[in-house]
């Protein structure tokens, strides 16, 4: 690809459907996450090798590529998820507002509170809409009116106006929709300052998914959110950055994951830099 090719030969519009109108411009001038040189082994296997980048503040970062490629992995790695699977072990440096979330004297269970998680399918507890959104806050010694929190975090998921009837009925009688919402009302109940979200759409049909990225979009205003989605169209439509992911195979034939190229949305979907984000977005691999 020369500078002089213009984006129209390469990816596809973005513009149809953009729910990023009228926020901020893309910018990292604010770093949440500075990631660099990370790797992640899970037991004798490097399934990760060498990511860096960083995600600003207020943005959607979404992190794209074919399965296997890390993106589940690198994104568990900003909460310390990995933490609980055995024998993962995670080097190189992933900061929070500059702070090594690795340090031995941090909190692990204090990092997962501030940086919450939705993840793929929806798991709302076995436990009534109301108790399913106070649960955090309870557990967490949160003060205050628990029924003027309950109500703030379902608005603020989208869901208060569908649910405020049914505060006491089982959270699993909830559509897979509003499962989801759900869960992140319950995520945003404990005040976390970002929220990330590992395929939060890709077990819901196209109503619900549209309701989840116009979700997403207003809470850009108050949260760094960070998706992992297959949706290409999905990651075009709500984010300002995005990671493109592949998987190099070795001389032995084990694939380890890679980030091959991060940039504004703009410019992966339009004008890539890499041959090979050129040919996963248009089809020609993955």
């Amino acid at each position: 690809m020369t500078k002089d090719d213009t984006p129209e030969n390469h990816g596809f519009s973005i513009a149809l459907g953009d729910r990023r109108h009228g926020r901020p411009s893309p910018s990292l001038d604010n770093p949440v996450f500075q990631i660099a040189d990370l790797d992640v082994w899970y037991g004798d296997h490097q399934a990760v090798r060498d990511v860096t980048l960083t995600v600003g503040s207020r943005q959607i970062t979404s992190m794209i590529g074919p399965s296997g490629c890390g993106k589940s992995t690198v994104i568990r790695c900003l909460n310390r998820m990995n933490d609980l699977i055995p024998g993962a072990r995670v080097t190189g440096k992933v900061a929070y507002y500059g702070e090594s979330l690795y340090d031995a004297e941090v909190d692990p269970i204090e990092v997962r509170r501030r940086i919450g998680m939705v993840f793929q399918k929806p798991n709302p507890f076995p436990k009534s809409v109301y108790d399913n959104v106070a649960y955090g806050p309870r557990v967490n010694g949160v003060k205050g009116n628990l029924d003027d929190l309950v109500e703030e975090a379902l608005t603020g998921a989208a869901l208060w106006d569908e649910v405020k009837d049914k505060l006491k009925a089982s959270a699993l009688a909830l559509s897979g929709g509003q499962q989801q919402r759900l869960c992140i009302a319950r995520a945003i109940a404990v005040k976390p300052e970002v929220i990330l979200m590992d395929e939060p759409c890709s077990a819901l049909d196209p109503i619900a998914t549209a309701k989840i990225e116009d979700l997403m979009a207003e809470l850009a205003s108050q949260f760094t959110i960070v998706i992992v989605t297959h949706n290409m169209q999905q990651a075009a439509r709500i984010s300002d950055y995005t990671a493109f992911f592949t998987a190099d195979v070795d001389e032995e034939g084990v694939r380890h994951g890679r980030l091959a190229e991060y940039d504004t949305t703009v410019t992966i979907f339009e004008n890539p830099a890499d041959q090979r984000t050129e040919d996963y977005i248009t089809g020609r691999f993955g």
